[in-house]
């Protein structure tokens, strides 16, 4: 069976079926549509969706929900996640786990508010004071936003932390027709609880990549939340050594699992000199000019990246090697690119294929870019 479908209904019918049960969002073009269904179909399962009196209030009930114990979506675009970044903070430092939809649009400031971009790609990743780890997953189509929407779900119950979907104006807003037999059904774990019976110290670890379990809301544990540094118990404190801990342990339980966080997916050709990295919205046209190429008589290899933070470090080098220059296919100046450049030998070129006018990137530009017409 096949269905004319967004990638909005995609994500939210990918949060439905990952259990989400509490949205809280503000109205943001394009991100609204995911608002206006999350409102129509929460109810139906006595879920709560609320549209807050603003961004930060929508990302303060989000924290209060996920802490009570309920599975939290919230959506929003780059104006947003400006406004959203000092709660998204505090979910770094109280451990939520909750999922943020960025469906960008082109910046700064307001920017163009139907135009679509990939400008916030450092923005989710360096947003916030203290530079502590997220993880920002990115879809290439309407499938992939169902299921990484899924996987988002799951990554953020494993890891309690606030885990970023960086989809587009244009993969949200068009439509596509699907089998629905493609949906991939991602596996999403059950929260990890301390059971009621047992001592809870809120956010101690034997080891600093350790997740600490929560509480079972409305059991006998007292639990306590605070936006400042804390020992394990949840006291604010100066302690150097228990500052550390804490701060050492929120960039371990992801920096340290960076094998379990990453999703790519590669197609390497014998003696291929040329690779095409790419994500997003720009992984379908660097596809496409991979397919171009080889037909013209080009080995050229492709890396589409689902995971952009934590960066997949040993994929890309993976990827890399053998391979003489790399085309880096966005829709900003070279975000991401930074992240290749890092991982290149001093052998290799790094060659930039941006658009920031407003229009999409064509195979055709990243051929024309390559020198593989």
């Amino acid at each position: 069976m096949r269905e004319f479908i967004d990638g909005a209904e995609a994500i939210v019918r990918g949060a439905l079926d990952a259990g989400c049960d509490f949205f809280a969002g503000y109205p943001i073009t394009p991100a609204t549509p995911i608002l206006l269904h999350m409102v129509r179909e929460l109810p139906k399962i006595d879920g709560v969706a609320i549209q807050a009196e603003d961004e930060i209030a929508s990302m303060g009930f989000c924290i209060g929900a996920a802490m009570t114990g309920c599975r939290v979506l919230t959506a929003t675009s780059g104006p947003g996640i400006s406004l959203y970044s000092e709660n998204i903070g505090l979910a770094i430092m109280g451990e939520v786990p909750l999922v943020i939809i960025n469906v960008q649009r082109m910046g700064p400031s307001t920017g163009g508010a139907t135009t679509t971009a990939q400008g916030d790609i450092q923005f989710m990743r360096w947003g916030m004071s203290g530079g502590y780890p997220v993880i920002v997953l990115s879809p290439t189509n309407v499938l992939e936003c169902y299921s990484l929407t899924r996987r988002a779900f799951n990554l953020a119950e494993r890891f309690r932390v606030p885990v970023f979907l960086a989809t587009d104006k244009e993969t949200v807003a068009t439509r596509t027709t699907v089998n629905i037999s493609a949906y991939e059904q991602v596996p999403v774990r059950e929260r990890t609880l301390t059971a009621a019976e047992a001592e809870f110290i809120p956010y101690h670890v034997a080891q600093p990549d350790e997740v600490p379990p929560m509480s079972p809301y409305g059991g006998p544990h007292v639990v306590r939340f605070t936006s400042s540094s804390h020992n394990e118990r949840g006291y604010l404190t100066k302690n150097p050594a228990d500052v550390e801990g804490l701060n050492r342990h929120l960039v371990a339980k992801i920096d340290e699992h960076v094998d379990e966080i990453t999703l790519v997916m590669t197609d390497i050709q014998p003696g291929a000199e040329t690779l095409i990295v790419s994500y997003g919205l720009t992984a379908r046209a660097a596809l496409e000019a991979a397919e171009l190429a080889r037909a013209a008589g080009h080995a050229v290899s492709t890396l589409v990246i689902y995971s952009l933070w934590p960066v997949p470090e040993a994929a890309i080098r993976a990827a890399l090697d053998g391979v003489r220059r790399v085309l880096v296919a966005e829709l900003n100046l070279g975000q991401y690119r930074r992240e290749i450049e890092r991982l290149v030998r001093d052998d290799q070129q790094v060659i930039g294929v941006h658009r920031v006018d407003g229009q999409l990137i064509s195979p055709h530009d990243i051929l024309q870019k390559g020198e593989l017409l």
